[in-house]
């Protein structure tokens, strides 16, 4: 089969999707473009800010791809290509695309508060305690794992090291311009989308060399301060520059694979039974996680979507429309692979340190088909993967701190401190970061990260059900999630088990009892066996 084919079938799938599918959650969710939103409600100049459709679209993409939808992908591809690309299309239509947009329209109805909030009025305080400790641990191995990817990838590729930190500077300059001074956004646009390709250049041209862990202590005191920072500040301009690198990325290698046409010659299929991966059910459904659905994913829409959404009938574009194109990445990050043998595939594993390496030479091949130089390509691809490491990186440790507020309100003053709160949650990712090995922490973080997805449908779940609204929609995809993660979280336990690995085996047995405590939770608020703590809004 021709990459190109696929390509072209994927994307026509995930158009049609987001018209149709896209249009009937929109009606099921009750829109109305008329009413005001909690960026202007309730607007503070920090984190309630509200942001033009493009601007959020671009912060929240860049926050929700990171490098999840081409380490995950790349990895499952093992499997062969076919059972991957199956799951991200699947996936990403009618399981992650309605998490994304359920959970940022219900966050909206409910002054853009997080799910857990939501949690705790439909299911009750014990109900929340589970799923913030449930997303606190997840988010800290997010923030773990992205540390290791964005530290090798710097030791990798330097170049991409330089860039990134001219990028920061760029990005602050950008938002300052737009939103202090009220530059047009289309100019301000375009002059920051050409420095930040000066960037690029001066990044080839003086590469920064450190370790693998001062990158790694650089990236925990470089997320502590933008966890603290305004939102306009850094992440919200820095995510929708960066959104042009990756749309640049995108379309570049679209072109290249247009005039390549390569054949994919990775098998289609390899087998249920992997090496290296295990069994392709259920451990398929965690290595792919981003492109297909990622419960950070609800996190981001809850916790900074929300609040900088201007208009609700903006939502399906941006949330739906974002899981879609994060689907499409996906997709070509598969491409970047499928057209190696399986020999060839395995020692540029290898030889690259991984699937960042390796899907950055295989974008760069596709592109030097269009007269770029490959190297040139392979750098620029390799920044783009690395820039938006950094946005997962710091976007996490903010919902990060969000979480350990929320944690504390009524508990603790202590947590309520933005210093003291991210100082906490940094000190778990920062002792995951400088001791563990991202291939060693990827499948536990993807069997937490769709466990979350799963309780974050839950939850949305329990709120469409207390309002007498149909909820098939979003209680089909949530029952098949819960039943894929946990059987992942028993396998992981049984393999660390095997291999003597006790922190990874008790890490997902925790994982795993505060999973089933939060079913049981809410198919007591579903199915009327209400605790007493619970005060449903009327």
């Amino acid at each position: 089969m021709n990459l190109l084919t696929l390509l072209l079938i994927s994307g026509v799938i995930f158009i049609i999707a987001y018209f149709t599918y896209g249009r009937f959650l929109e009606k099921q969710m009750k829109v109305d473009p008329g009413r005001e939103t909690p960026s202007s409600t309730m607007y503070d100049g920090v984190d309630y800010v509200p942001a033009k459709k493009p601007v959020l679209l671009g912060h929240h993409f860049a926050t929700i791809a990171g490098g999840g939808p081409i380490v995950g992908p790349v990895s499952a591809a093992l499997f062969g290509w076919l059972p991957a690309v199956i799951w991200i299309i699947v996936g990403s239509i009618f399981i992650g695309g309605v998490h994304d947009y359920t959970s940022l329209q219900a966050s909206i109805r409910h002054k853009a508060q997080s799910i857990g909030t939501i949690i705790k009025e439909y299911i009750g305080n014990r109900g929340q305690l589970l799923f913030l400790i449930f997303s606190i641990a997840t988010l800290i191995l997010i923030v773990g794992v992205f540390v290791i990817l964005v530290a090798d990838t710097f030791v990798a590729v330097p170049e991409a090291a330089t860039a990134s930190i001219l990028f920061l500077t760029v990005a602050i300059i950008f938002g300052f311009l737009v939103n202090q001074l009220k530059i047009n956004l289309l100019g301000a646009t375009i002059l920051g989308v050409l420095v930040m390709l000066f960037c690029v250049w001066m990044g080839i041209l003086f590469p920064v060399s450190l370790s693998a862990n001062v990158w790694a202590v650089i990236l925990l005191v470089y997320a502590y301060v933008a966890s603290i920072l305004p939102v306009w500040v850094l992440l919200q301009p820095r995510d929708y520059l960066n959104s042009f690198l990756l749309y640049g990325m995108i379309f570049g290698a679209a072109i290249g694979i247009l005039i390549a046409a390569p054949m994919m010659q990775l098998p289609a299929y390899t087998g249920f039974v992997n090496p290296e991966l295990g069994f392709l059910f259920p451990i398929l459904f965690i290595t792919i996680a981003c492109g297909a659905i990622s419960g950070f994913h609800s996190l981001v829409s809850s916790g900074t979507t929300a609040k900088q959404l201007d208009n609700e009938k903006n939502g399906k574009f941006i949330a739906y429309g974002g899981m879609l194109l994060e689907g499409f990445l996906a997709i070509i990050a598969i491409g970047s692979v499928a057209y190696l043998t399986q020999a060839d595939f395995a020692a540029r594993m290898d030889a690259l340190g991984g699937p960042i390496g390796t899907f950055a030479a295989g974008i760069g091949f596709f592109m030097s088909h269009w007269g770029i130089p490959e190297a040139t390509a392979v750098t620029f691809t390799a920044l783009t993967a690395s820039a938006f490491l950094l946005t997962t990186l710091d976007s996490a440790t903010r919902l990060m701190r969000y979480a350990i507020q929320e944690l504390g309100e009524g508990r603790t003053k202590a947590f309520k401190n933005n210093h003291a709160a991210t100082s906490l949650g940094l000190v778990g990712a920062g002792a995951l970061a400088l001791t563990g090995t991202w291939s060693t922490v990827w499948p536990l973080f993807g069997a937490a990260n769709q466990m979350l997805g799963a309780l974050a449908l839950l939850a949305i779940t329990v709120w469409l059900s207390k309002q007498g609204a149909k909820a098939f929609y979003t209680a089909i995809p949530m029952v098949f999630m819960f039943v894929v993660t946990v059987a992942a979280l028993g396998v992981l336990m049984y393999n660390n088990l095997l291999a003597g690995n006790m922190f990874l085996v008790v890490s997902a047995f925790i994982l795993f009892v505060l999973c089933i405590f939060l079913a049981i939770e809410g198919w007591r608020a579903i199915f009327g066996k209400e605790n007493k703590d619970i005060t449903v809004k009327q």
